[in-house]
């Protein structure tokens, strides 16, 4: 099961880390262990690591209006949007 490390900008980090969405939208589709980061030299840069089943199932999903929403939901800046994988 790979590990992603995401991280982007949102407009409001305190929203952000308190939002239940990402847990609701994620675990449906195999996405475990969501750990969330905030960057202390940045004031509205936060990141998340998770363990993801399919990832392919994860790229179809991020495409989706549903994954939008969620996105405009928790005040992330989609365009700040960088998901790297563990090798």
């Amino acid at each position: 099961m790979p590990t992603i490390m995401a991280y982007h900008d949102v407009k409001d980090v305190k929203h952000w880390l308190a939002s239940p969405v990402r847990k609701q939208v994620f675990e449906p589709i195999g996405v475990t262990n969501i750990r969330t980061f905030v960057d202390p030299q940045s004031s509205n840069r936060v990141g998340l690591v998770m363990d993801v089943a399919d990832m392919d199932r994860l790229v179809s999903f991020m495409q989706t209006k549903a994954a939008a929403d969620a996105m405009a939901h928790d005040g992330v800046l989609p365009e700040t949007l960088v998901i790297l994988v563990k090798s």
